[in-house]
């Protein structure tokens, strides 16, 4: 054999695939060609745009914020307002009299994050905050009472009222009365006290307050715990809308033979950052939005078997014809993320799941106090008030 014939022998250890690369001329560098001025490779945008989510965990998380981090390739990635009011959408999915279901599109994570601290903790609404009691012989200490009124919604706009501080004097633009009293009579059976023997009292309180010099007051009219100048029924607002709790039927105590309660509990208005009573949402939060994507098509008995993987239902089976079946995704708003239809041996090459950055589930439910779709137009003022104070510092 020659020398020459030597250098072309191919070691039979040697599997097709290397023996191929090993002959493949590699390009150098400024050969390759480039990329058009303007767009991002595909890998970049999908990096850029999604949440990439693998059996491990997800992946690319984090938002590009700084200006010029594609401008090698020509791309402006500084924020610019007049994009944002372009792409800036907002879809209600679903509405109903408790919460609220819609689609935030356009917008960054810290922006939609915003917004829901907001809803739980800067909205004002109307809670119960000073609780007289006169009377309470139920097995309830009087603390833990006044802590279960507290929590009780109340269907009244807070909008109408204003803020008391410790110097204020309570009056009807300031503070709501209710009164609730309440026997069980003996040799009868248990009672049980519900939200809708909470009673409002228009007029203020009735208790009367106690003074050093009881004396010089029995002849004229002695104060009550409140200063109300006028009746709160008589605004409009209040007159064919009566104050009162948003649900009657929640529980506030049970009484035995021979017990009572009876009391005042003054209502107040506050935000939820100072006492969770004051939080006008039960819940408020946000998801982004799921996009499930089938890299081939999933055929047969693997498709069958890919439908029963998912818990959620997120894929459907059709009909191709000639008895084949075929899985498409026929819900990917109900993926949760769980991640099974990619557990096993080489799913990942069939299913993709991501989630798009810029495009957000947002669901409100409302305590009552004011419509669910009102909750978040109040927290987009509270925003604005804050941008508008931020510039108002700066300038």
């Amino acid at each position: 054999m020659t020398s020459s014939e030597s250098n072309t022998e191919v070691d039979s250890s040697w599997s097709g695939s290397e023996y191929e690369k090993e002959r493949t001329p590699k390009i150098p560098v400024w050969d390759l060609p480039d990329v058009p001025k303007g767009n991002l490779p595909s890998h970049l945008q999908l990096q850029r745009t999604r949440v990439v989510c693998n059996k491990e965990a997800p992946t690319h998380t984090e938002n590009i914020q700084y200006s010029g981090a594609y401008a090698a390739m020509g791309v402006d990635n500084s924020f610019r307002l007049d994009d944002f009011r372009k792409n800036l959408r907002v879809e209600v999915v679903r509405l109903t009299e408790d919460d609220i279901e819609f689609d935030l599109i356009g917008i960054d994570a810290s922006l939609a994050n915003a917004f829901r601290r907001i809803l739980i903790a800067e909205l004002p609404t109307m809670a119960i905050e000073k609780v007289l009691i006169a009377n309470n012989t139920s097995v309830i200490q009087d603390e833990v009472l006044a802590h279960r009124l507290g929590l009780i919604p109340l269907q009244v706009d807070p909008r109408l009222f204003e803020y008391i501080s410790e110097n204020d004097i309570p009056n009807e633009k300031n503070t709501i009365v209710f009164k609730l009293h309440a026997r069980c009579e003996k040799g009868g059976p248990r009672s049980t006290v519900k939200s809708d023997e909470l009673k409002w009292l228009p007029n203020g309180s009735e208790f009367l307050l106690a003074t050093e010099n009881s004396a010089s007051n029995t002849a004229s009219k002695q104060k009550t715990y409140t200063s109300f100048s006028s009746s709160q029924d008589s605004l409009p607002e209040f007159s064919n809308n009566p104050i009162a709790p948003k649900y009657p039927d929640i529980i506030i105590a049970k009484l035995g033979p021979g017990q009572e309660i009876e009391l005042e509990a003054h209502a107040v208005k506050g935000m939820g950052k100072t006492h969770a009573k004051w939080s006008p949402v039960a819940t408020a939060w946000y998801r982004m939005l799921p996009e499930v994507v089938l890299l081939q098509e999933v055929k047969g008995v693997k498709a069958e078997e890919l439908v029963n993987k998912c818990p959620v239902k997120v894929f459907d089976i059709e009909d191709i014809g000639k008895g084949g079946k075929r899985a498409n995704v026929a819900r990917p708003r109900s993926c949760t993320l769980c991640r099974e239809c990619i557990r096993g041996d080489e799913w990942e090459k069939f299913v993709a799941l991501r989630r798009v950055k810029d495009h957000f589930i947002f669901t409100v439910e409302s305590t009552g106090a004011l419509p669910p779709e009102v909750l978040f137009t109040e927290a987009v003022k509270i925003l604005e008030d804050k941008c508008e104070r931020v510039i108002t510092e700066l300038s």
